[in-house]
């Protein structure tokens, strides 16, 4: 039976992000309607409108022509007047404002995800940092958010912001992911050359808590590189961003270089090529396969 104390609960979205913040509400009491694509939740789609609070987890792709809210956009229209829609898709800056501007009937919020896929059921139950993005601050805004923040788990760290605010801590977290993989993967080039062994240098990086231990592994999952869902498709938006807002040739040098890496540590191991092919194209692979064939292998390996 529902709690009537509690505000009824709406999650638009059910992959892995949406399924275990869902799990997680529904676990603390909350009732919660699920709406995605999946079978035993289309029959939904109606419900989303009764919905005080309606969190959303779709797609925000980086396509070659930029980053598409459109997926986020087709979803908004379903929740109902003066409701609260809470976007955990990652959006690039200035996204909620604009996206405010569309829904003026709706409280639209930004609170970024921070899941990692294989923790992701613990992460969602314990966060390290709760932050609420509004577009407008003002006492209607202010109270959405914290009314948000009373339904989360509860957190060492909680933040209500500027929306804009909140989309680049987002990006931030990701960018600084992406860049650390990189750097590991540079270490280990280095210490190959070297015949070190990685465990005993990844036991002290690790110790350093300034080196996230997650992101110190140059091999993981199917091969070397900055990969999976969101890495890719961040960075590049991250790139455009900066690249159209600020005026520094060699801060935009220095991010296409990172990335340039990156795609040749993907490439030279064949992980994740299709995001590769999606973002930057087929002659993206095969311009960084031609490199890799003239490169020299390497005559020594890392102790196992």
């Amino acid at each position: 039976m529902a709690d009537m104390t509690k505000p009824l609960i709406g999650f638009i979205g059910q992959g892995w992000i949406g399924k275990n913040y869902s799990n997680d509400l529904e676990a603390r009491g909350y009732t919660v309607v699920r709406y995605g694509l999946e079978d035993e939740y289309k029959a939904n789609k109606i419900k989303i409108k009764d919905c005080d609070i309606v969190f959303i987890a779709v797609p925000t792709p980086t396509t070659k022509k930029g980053f598409d809210d459109s997926y986020v956009r087709s979803v908004l229209p379903l929740i109902g007047k003066g409701k609260i829609a809470v976007i955990k898709s990652t959006l690039i800056v200035g996204c909620t404002e604009r996206l405010q501007k569309s829904f003026k009937n709706i409280i639209v919020t930004h609170s970024p995800e921070f899941l990692s896929e294989k923790t992701a059921a613990y992460d969602a139950a314990h966060p390290d940092r709760n932050i609420i993005g509004i577009p407008v601050n003002n006492k209607k805004y202010v109270d959405g958010a914290n009314l948000v923040l009373s339904v989360l788990p509860s957190a060492p760290f909680s933040l209500v912001c500027d929306a804009s605010e909140a989309e680049l801590i987002k990006y931030s977290h990701n960018v600084h992911g992406y860049i650390q993989v990189i750097f590991a993967n540079i270490l280990y080039d280095l210490a190959q050359e070297f015949s070190m062994d990685w465990e005993v240098l990844f036991k002290a990086f690790s110790a350093n808590p300034l080196m996230v231990p997650r992101y110190l592994r140059p091999v993981h999952q199917s091969g070397r590189g900055a990969g999976g869902n969101c890495f890719v498709k961040d960075f590049e938006a991250f790139i455009r961003l900066f690249e159209s807002k600020v005026n520094d040739k060699t801060g935009i040098a220095a991010l296409k270089a990172i990335r340039n890496k990156n795609i040749q540590l993907l490439v030279s191991s064949g992980k994740d090529l299709e995001k590769i092919k999606e973002m930057y194209g087929l002659s993206a692979i095969r311009r960084h396969q031609k490199k890799s064939s003239k490169r020299t292998p390497a005559k020594k390996s890392v102790k196992k």
